[in-house]
């Protein structure tokens, strides 16, 4: 593999994946990497565009292994973590290397002093003391290439061990090695089966024992080949090893368990690279509620960030979200295995009526396509199965069927539609000889389809022969134990391949140089101050974002000037630079149709703003757009991910129903109209009880360009609300009505 322990880009992984024989995934590359001689391309705002992959093979492989705080000493913890690695090292063909000051000899190898005694340089260093600092200084000299650390009492216990780990890391950041820990364990030497073929599991944990479900997968003939135990991720991270594992031939899909992301852009870049490769990664990520947020930061001591977010960006960028450790074993294994679909279409097959129904139901609400199965197809079925039964999709056979030869008759015919490229069959419970024949149909139907077959065993007991030998036995079926499973796995598996098939990097588009607007944008950013609604849209205007006809006036014969200018009807509107809701304090006048209501209004609302102590630097009179769907569009901060842009239905819905979608830049149109789709209001932009359909085209435009002042102005704009912005119908625009922007 090219590049250094620091990482490089490598560009060879499709050869390498064509080299090693079949794979179920294809790689991706919509377009080519920088090689490892090119420098990695920055955006605007001088964040890498790609992800820098380590050079890990010596971390897994390693020649030789330093053991620091070696121990064989009986009842000791270091014992036995010393025995372990010793067998651990034997297997990978390593050399391995006790060390410890006052043993001559451990488990019979020689023991030497200190990390100068090494007889050689050594890959990989494991260090089995309370505190790895001063030897990660030693190691640093003796040019090693990774160390693991175990101890605990770093960042999880606390700001004094949060200092200890900061420590830590900036000793690591000037060494020239990489370290995996602190708070780590064992997991990365486990002990793999060698005995399974096929694509493999690649596991992150940041908790040991919750990566355990997965490890097990291997008992049930599901091949692991990495477990990569991040602990509380002082060095190497999450993201590290998703680049990592994401180039090996041998990686099938990427499962991970996650508590804390150290760095969003790192995970954004990591999980883009796997979507280039084609590399499905599947998450369980924890911190969904308050209280597994706190949770989750006591134990690794980083931010989980705010979880509608964190849900965005995973989305955005192809990491399969899933909730329980089963679900991610389920998914992994089936993302891993199963080979491209040749269509979307899932034809649901069962020995009952009502187990077909009831699986439908769920699977179709839960978003799978059950295509009606044409006529010709439902009369070749009705050839083995009788008449009265329903054979559109779900497929009844009415149990008879599969006790004879028409049952793989059947199977074969539904494989054999065009439409179809998922066949579910759902087994509620065993009922021998029948279930005992149909299962063994499916596998060897399956053995002979390039198309994803599907078995649900529901028996509580998991023992029959059917299932142990004949279902678990076979590599081209995939079976589960609960419906709700299955759905989870296909429905990631379909997404899966739908994303990567048309996958474009959006950093790809990421802009490099600032833009005209950035620099016209910038002579009116104020830090740490909110701008006045005048003043934030002339941000807008910058971007070149339609704001009404205005003009900002300091008394009130100006006033009715500027409302002859702009046209009745007009808005009044108090602009100052601390004032947010302005309806609230009662500064905002609507529907002024006549000079003497523009006086009044100029009266009233200085004498408010007097009252109140609000600073104004002037009063705005706008002009009135009534018709159009009111919208919300804006930039937050994210603590995880920086600038975020969200959309959502505006006024004072938006504070009701919380109806907003949220996307992490760069992105471009395709995920700009994703947004709107997600929303529950999405219909509202569609023409409802009469009304034109909106200017969607408008508001992706002003989404975009928002998403463009969010990368140029990140370390400049702390939060940016249109609210509203009123969607004209279509073909007329959209506008900026009232504008809030708050300066870092």
């Amino acid at each position: 593999m090219l590049g250094s322990t620091h990482g490089t880009l490598t560009t060879d992984f499709r050869a390498r994946v064509e080299a090693c024989g079949e794979s179920p995934r294809t790689a991706v590359h919509s377009s080519a990497a920088p090689s490892a001689d090119d420098a990695v391309p920055l955006d605007v705002s001088g964040r890498p565009l790609y992800a820098e992959v380590p050079d890990l093979d010596r971390f897994f492989r390693p020649e030789s292994v330093a053991v620091i705080g070696a121990s064989d000493a009986e009842g000791r913890p270091n014992t036995g973590i010393t025995h372990q690695l010793i067998a651990w090292a034997e297997r990978v063909g390593a050399r391995i290397h006790p060390v410890h000051p006052t043993r001559p000899t451990v488990f019979g190898l020689t023991c030497h002093a200190s990390v100068a005694d090494l007889p050689e340089q050594v890959d990989l260093a494991v260090l089995l003391v309370a505190d790895p600092l001063p030897v990660i200084e030693e190691l640093a000299e003796t040019k090693v290439k990774f160390a693991v650390a175990f101890a605990s009492g770093f960042a999880e216990t606390g700001d004094a061990g949060a200092a200890a780990q900061e420590r830590l890391g900036a000793a690591v950041r000037g060494s020239g090695l990489r370290l995996l820990g602190p708070n780590t364990n064992l997991n990365a030497f486990e002990e793999f089966r060698e005995d399974l073929d096929g694509p493999a599991i690649a596991l992150i944990t940041q908790s040991g024992h919750q990566g355990r479900p997965v490890y097990t997968l291997q008992e049930l003939g599901i091949r692991l080949s990495h477990w990569a135990p991040t602990g509380n991720e002082a060095d190497l991270e999450t993201s590290d090893f998703i680049s990592y594992f994401a180039e090996q031939p041998e990686v099938g899909a990427i499962a991970c368990y996650v508590e804390g992301l150290k760095d969003g852009r790192a995970f954004l870049l990591a999980a883009d690279h796997a979507a280039r490769n084609g590399v499905p990664v599947v998450a369980v990520k924890v911190g969904r509620t308050e209280t597994g947020a706190r949770m989750a930061a006591s134990h690794t001591g980083k931010l989980t960030g705010a979880d509608t977010v964190v849900d965005a960006a995973m989305r955005q960028f192809g990491v399969i979200r899933v909730d329980g450790l089963d679900e991610l074993q389920d998914t992994a294994a089936l993302l891993a295995r199963a080979r491209r679909p040749k269509a979307d279409g899932v034809v649901v097959y069962s020995i009952s009526g009502g187990t077909g129904a009831h699986f439908s139901d769920l699977a179709t609400e839960a978003g799978l396509t059950l295509p009606t199965l044409s006529q010709a197809k439902q009369d070749e079925l009705h050839q083995w199965i009788p008449g009265y039964l329903n054979v559109a999709n779900p497929v009844d056979n009415g149990g008879h069927p599969v006790g004879d030869w028409r049952g793989r008759k059947i199977i074969d015919a539904i494989l054999a539609d065009p439409s179809v490229g998922v066949l579910i069959c759902p087994i509620t419970g065993p009922f021998p000889p029948m279930s005992d024949k149909l299962a063994q149909d499916l596998v060897d139907a399956a053995e002979q389809s390039d198309k994803l077959v599907c078995v649900i065993w529901g028996s509580p007991v998991g023992t029959e022969d059917a299932y142990r030998t004949t279902l678990l036995g076979s590599s081209r079926v995939a079976t589960f134990r609960t419906f709700g499973n299955c759905i989870t796995a296909v429905r990631a598996y379909l997404g899966h391949h739908r994303f990567t098939a048309g996958y474009r990097s959006p950093f790809e588009d990421a802009p490099r140089t600032p833009s005209p607007s950035y620099r016209k944008a910038q002579a009116l950013m104020r830090p740490s101050q909110q701008l006045s609604e005048h003043a934030a849209k002339q941000l807008l205007r910058a971007y070149g974002i339609r704001v009404p006809r205005e003009q900002l006036v300091t008394s009130a014969a100006a006033a009715v000037r500027a409302a002859g200018l702009v046209g009745y009807p007009v808005v009044m509107k108090a602009s100052g630079p601390q004032l947010g809701h302005k309806t609230e304090l009662g500064l905002v006048k609507i529907g002024l149709t006549s000079a003497s209501q523009i006086r009044d209004a100029y009266r009233e609302l200085t004498d408010i703003a007097r009252y109140e102590n609000v600073p104004l630097d002037g009063i705005l009179v706008c002009q009135m757009v009534e018709r159009g769907v009111e919208m919300v569009v804006g930039v937050t901060q994210d603590d995880l991910f920086g600038p975020t842009v969200t959309v959502g239905l505006g006024g004072v819905l938006v504070e009701v129903l919380h109806d907003a979608a949220v996307r992490v830049p760069p992105f471009g149109e395709d995920q700009a109209r994703a947004m709107l789709r997600e929303l529950r209001g999405h219909a509202l932009l569609e023409g409802v009880r009469g009304a034109p359909p909106a200017d969607v085209d408008a508001l992706v435009e002003v989404v975009l360009r928002i998403q463009r002042m969010a990368l140029e102005l990140g370390d400049e704009l702390s939060e940016l609300d249109i609210n509203p912005l009123m969607v004209l119908p279509r073909g007329q625009g959209a506008v900026a009505l009232d504008a809030l922007a708050i300066c870092r």
